[in-house]
């Protein structure tokens, strides 16, 4: 009997424990993000459903729908869910598109990605964050999702092209390599800037091999980590 009740009250805490992180999600949908203007159907359904706080630290898993970016270890974050969603509809994403990501990180974007799109090909260089995300993502069984440790600069050759390319991490230039890897028709979003406190999202398209770039928005993102050529 003393087993049977331990039994209940843990599985009463596990959902009384999933229904607050649920309600929370809900909240930051309708509040951080479609009262800033997020529309894309598909965006939204995906930030309502992936479960943000299990790509985050367990220590900070209460702060995991607040409105702002969070540290994850090693020095980075997880961006802001109003960031995650408005690089996500700047895209304009279709079902069967191939995406590349740089910077897997926490693996948050690319799970939100991975509810849109038909594959996700993510690359981290920071080993111990690209592990955890890797091990988070197959747990939550994201089959289309492929990570790979290494230096995004150069991209993912053998799997291109890519119909959109999402840069989570700042640079001063483009690198020529991810420019290559768009597709025809491809959409590029990518944080430029000088310094950290002058960056700006750019949206880069590719028409008739042309490349079209538009700035969006001002933003702040951790710079662009190169590794050894």
């Amino acid at each position: 009997m003393k087993t049977m009740t331990v039994l209940l009250c843990l599985i009463c805490t596990l959902s009384f424990a999933q229904d607050k992180f649920d309600k929370k999600r809900k909240r930051m949908v309708d509040t951080q993000l479609k009262l800033r203007g997020i529309t894309d159907r598909a965006t939204l359904k995906a930030m309502g459903k992936v479960p943000r706080h299990l790509f985050m630290p367990e220590a900070i898993r209460n702060w995991a729908y607040m409105d702002g970016a969070q540290p994850i270890g090693e020095g980075q974050t997880i961006s802001q869910p109003y960031i995650v969603a408005y690089m996500t509809e700047a895209l304009r994403l279709r079902k069967d598109d191939k995406v590349l990501e740089i910077g897997t990180g926490s693996g948050y974007q690319a799970a939100v990605l991975a509810e849109i799109v038909d594959s996700v090909y993510t690359i981290e260089i920071v080993e111990p964050l690209g592990i955890t995300a890797a091990k988070v993502l197959n747990d939550l069984n994201y089959d289309n999702v492929y990570t790979r440790i290494g230096d995004g600069y150069h991209g993912w050759p053998e799997q291109a092209p890519f119909d959109a390319i999402i840069v989570t991490a700042a640079v001063q230039t483009i690198p020529p390599k991810l420019l290559e890897q768009l597709a025809e028709g491809g959409r590029m979003i990518i944080p430029v800037g000088q310094t950290a406190l002058h960056r700006d999202l750019m949206l880069v398209k590719k028409k008739n091999g042309k490349l079209n770039y538009k700035k969006l928005i001002p933003v702040l993102f951790v710079p662009f980590t190169r590794g050894k050529d």
